[in-house]
């Protein structure tokens, strides 16, 4: 079944009806061009798995280029061949049908998964790792979700087989629990797989506050300091004053019998391990 659009305006209109299996588009059409619908259909997550290929009479390089940076996967110039054109579809339906496939596999089998540039943008996620992102993400406004800058700033720093590495977390919005980051391979050159968990501190923190001498507060901005953030950082997480913060170190120091931040968050991370 073919649907046709004779505008990049009325394409956007229709994929709101029915997800197409492929799309064959041209470059050059009334209004908004070619690329520029491409772009916003890609910003459609239930386009994302969609072939998009190119037939156009634009044949200079940086056409094609472009329609490729838009989010096409093929790009044929005119006069076009039926049987060159079929057997790309064929190709393209094929690769994306499997892609698919094993994202809902994924999903089926409970999977939180997710991967993502080194610069934070979400390249592709699971269903349930898209539903729980949403709960301390802001709503999606079309463009490519962006990891929050303290996961950006962990992802810069992976190396290649850094599967050890200590998880990242997302704080959560009041009142939920936060979003636990581990790191489990490189699937690309850009290109990180990751493990996405909810974690709820409410339990940590009473876990410490049974086995540490610490008010709920202090609990609260050890966790923080045993995952490596700064002072100045916890102050703008739990909404704080940097010298509220020094406060309540210096009493927990002097609770737990310990000298600097670095043994009081290895007593935290032994603590812990007890669970």
């Amino acid at each position: 079944t073919v649907l046709v659009a004779m505008e990049g305006a009325v394409a956007l209109t229709l994929v709101d009806k029915v997800t197409p299996d492929v799309i064959l588009l041209d470059a050059v059409m009334p209004g908004m061009d070619g690329f520029e619908t491409c772009r916003r259909l890609k910003r459609e997550k239930k386009l994302e798995h969609v072939p998009v290929i190119f037939m156009t009479g634009l044949s200079e390089t940086e056409h094609i280029v472009k329609g490729f940076e838009a989010g096409g996967v093929d790009y044929l110039t005119k006069p076009i061949i039926p049987d060159e054109l079929i057997a790309r579809i064929r190709a393209h339906l094929a690769n994306a049908r499997l892609a698919q496939s094993a994202r809902i596999a994924l999903d089926a089998a409970g999977r939180f998964l997710l991967a993502a540039t080194r610069s934070g943008r979400v390249m592709w996620s699971t269903p349930q790792a898209d539903k729980l992102l949403a709960t301390v993400l802001a709503p999606g406004t079309g463009e490519p979700v962006m990891l929050p800058p303290n996961v950006q700033g962990w992802l810069r720093k992976l190396g290649d087989n850094d599967s050890r590495t200590e998880p990242v977390f997302i704080p959560g919005r009041p009142g939920q629990s936060e979003l636990q980051l581990s790191f489990v391979g490189r699937i690309g050159d850009d290109e990180l797989l990751l493990r996405l968990a909810s974690h709820d501190v409410a339990s940590d923190e009473e876990f410490l506050r049974q086995h540490l001498p610490l008010t709920a507060r202090e609990a609260e901005v050890l966790l923080w300091i045993m995952r490596g953030k700064s002072n100045r950082d916890v102050a703008t997480i739990l909404g704080l004053s940097p010298r509220t913060v020094n406060k309540h170190l210096e009493q927990m120091f002097a609770k737990l019998g310990v000298e600097n931040r670095t043994s009081a968050a290895a007593l935290a991370v032994r603590t812990l391990g007890l669970r």
